[in-house]
């Protein structure tokens, strides 16, 4: 299924999606935004202009995804990995820019090419690496082993950015021509653009139910529509953490510890879910992540997509919802749909115009990795395995 706004960058259906144990960040100045004098005062310009109408708007920081490495499915199994990086298709059109023909034809090719996350799609990104793509830098004290179940198979190459330079970029009405640019002077069509990592949930209840919210009309992106609870791991929480009490602008990636950083991507899904729906953490099972959906409306912004378990009922979510949470203000009504309709979910059903991007991407990477499924075995288990039924014989 194809849709102009989303799109899948990568997706972990290979494991019905990845604990937090099996992911791990690689943090470098050399990931974050690339500049250009020009862009710097436009961006100014457009905050000052922003901040005047809109006094509450606040700049905080922000991780920016520069490019990720997933271990292949077929060297699942082997005790020493070396994955091909692979970095945000500077190919994927801004369809919301673009909503000619030759766009569409160009979208729906991408969708194609992000589902599978081969060593095909390693390597055709590979064409679009530079000199920052360098090999993964395993810093953290964890090893390659045999049981690649426990150990990290997707590694996401993270810099800084801030909602600043989100507005200023991925938001200009110039980006077309920043993705031009980009790809002139720095062989990368993203080097201009922000491209702040969000979060998101596809919440599920403990009755089979997937939890909608429809955001308000007071919202920066796509007031009136249904979304999923989501909002942006914090740098400055990662700080804060280590006991390091900094303001946003003065936050680096030599403050942060990158084990927390990913600790910071798993735990923030849950504390929107809880700050949006008003579910206590408790009630929440492990997230589980599904992949990263790019939201074209915003010129490709990066989402990790998340399933959560939720030992509660619809019912017991619902009256929680109407309690108001901390976030209350951003939402006007609670959806629930069972799983069967979210995995026939579609465009042609009336229901799909009424999803934003994001739920689309998350809808999207649910019915590819429906991550609620038995999580599949290893095939050093599967071999385990095969060897007791032949010794019991």
């Amino acid at each position: 299924m194809m849709d102009s706004e989303v799109s899948v960058l990568l997706h972990c259906a290979a494991w019905r999606g990845l604990l937090e144990s099996q992911v791990q960040v690689e943090l470098s100045e050399r990931f974050n935004r690339q500049t250009d004098p020009t862009l710097e005062r436009q961006i100014e310009e457009v905050w000052t202009e922003r901040v005047y109408k809109e006094p509450w708007l606040f700049n905080g920081s922000k991780f920016r995804l520069h490019s990720f490495c997933l271990v292949s499915p077929v060297h699942v199994s082997s005790s020493s990995v070396s994955p091909k990086p692979c970095t945000l298709s500077p190919h994927v059109p801004i369809s919301d820019r673009a909503e000619d023909q030759e766009g569409e034809l160009n979208s729906r090719k991408s969708m194609e090419e992000n589902l599978c996350p081969c060593d095909s799609q390693h390597d055709t990104a590979q064409n679009g690496l530079d000199g920052r793509n360098t090999p993964v830098n395993q810093e953290e004290d964890t090893e390659n082993t045999d049981d690649q179940d426990t150990g990290p198979l997707l590694t996401l190459r993270l810099g800084l950015t801030c909602y600043k330079d989100y507005l200023g970029t991925n938001w200009s009405c110039r980006v077309a021509e920043l993705r031009q640019l980009g790809e002139v002077e720095f062989g990368d069509a993203l080097a201009l653009l922000a491209q702040p990592l969000g979060v998101g949930a596809v919440l599920c209840t403990d009755d089979g139910q997937v939890v909608l919210i429809r955001r308000s009309q007071r919202v920066a992106e796509a007031g009136g529509l249904l979304d999923i609870p989501g909002g942006h791991p914090e740098p400055k929480v990662v700080c804060e953490r280590l006991g390091r009490a900094v303001r946003e602008e003065q936050i680096s990636v030599d403050m942060m510890q990158q084990r927390l950083v990913v600790s910071e991507l798993f735990s923030s899904v849950c504390a929107e879910i809880r700050d949006e729906v008003n579910i206590p953490l408790s009630s929440l099972g492990d997230p589980v992540l599904m992949g990263v959906a790019l939201n074209h409306t915003s010129a490709g912004r990066p989402s990790a997509e998340f399933y959560v378990s939720c030992s509660l009922t619809s019912d017991e979510v619902r009256k929680l919802y109407w309690k108001g949470g901390a976030e209350a203000h951003e939402s006007t009504d609670i959806v629930f749909l069972s799983k069967t309709e979210v995995l026939q979910l579609d465009r042609s059903r009336p229901l799909w115009t009424e999803l934003c991007p994001s739920a689309k991407g998350a809808v999207l990477l649910y019915q590819t990795v429906k991550p609620d499924g038995e999580r599949g075995h290893s095939r050093r288990q599967e071999t385990q395995l095969m060897a007791s039924e032949e010794a019991s014989r």
